[in-house]
């Protein structure tokens, strides 16, 4: 007796012919192409559409429809941007802790639309980034006697390192009337981070981005596990 396996699918070429002398035999057939996945049960008297994981463990070289190639390819492409991305910050943080780098809070908006309140500002040290003409830099506000008023962030338009720079806000009309020089000068801005200031403190930041990572590597493994 001749009788087709999977007919209400395109593998209509599948047949088995013949039957079994023990009423109790079972064979399970399983295959996969790119439509997916077509498994049958079949016994001496019935053929029974299942799938293949309810019996067994499928092998790891099992063909894998183009809707399963498409989720791999994307979760592929997850954990290469997780990996970098944790590679950034965790080297911003071991940067962070060696002085090479240094972050602040941006408190106003002289410097909008560039850098707005609540960025946080990433600074390289003058030692290793001396201030140009364009340049954003981070300096400490001085009154006349010479004490501190604040670290201001502005854009230098003139001046030099011996004589001092001549610095402005962005959105300032005129330049500041302190000419800082680089013993004042904390860093050159060299990107900021928006809106993260308004939630966390460099402080925090230098603690948050470590856990970023490590949380990152346990939801990966993880992933990878089931």
């Amino acid at each position: 007796m001749k009788r087709e396996i999977f007919p209400n699918s395109d593998l209509d070429q599948v047949w088995i012919d013949g039957t079994s002398n023990d009423p109790g035999a079972k064979l399970l057939l399983t295959i996969s192409n790119a439509s997916g996945e077509h498994t049958a049960l079949i016994t001496p008297t019935d053929i029974v559409q299942s799938k293949a994981k309810m019996f067994v463990q499928a092998p790891p070289e099992r063909i894998t429809t183009k809707a399963q190639q498409k989720q791999e390819k994307i979760q592929s492409a997850i954990t290469f941007i997780g990996y970098v991305l944790s590679a950034i910050l965790l080297s911003f943080s071991a940067l962070s802790v060696s002085g090479f780098v240094k972050a602040r809070v941006v408190l106003t908006d002289s410097m909008a639309p560039t850098i707005n309140s609540g960025d946080i500002v990433i600074l390289i040290p003058t030692k290793h980034r001396e201030p140009r003409i364009n340049d954003v830099v981070a300096y400490t506000g001085k009154r006349f006697d010479g004490s501190s008023v604040g670290t201001f962030t502005h854009r230098i338009i003139d001046g030099d390192a011996q004589n001092g720079f001549l610095v402005k806000g962005d959105a300032n009309l005129d330049p500041d009337v302190q000419r800082p020089t680089l013993t004042d000068i904390s860093g050159v801005v060299v990107f900021s981070i928006p809106f993260i200031g308004q939630f966390l403190t460099p402080k925090a930041l230098m603690i948050v981005v470590p856990l970023i990572f490590g949380l990152w590597l346990v939801i990966d493994a993880l992933r990878k596990n089931t």
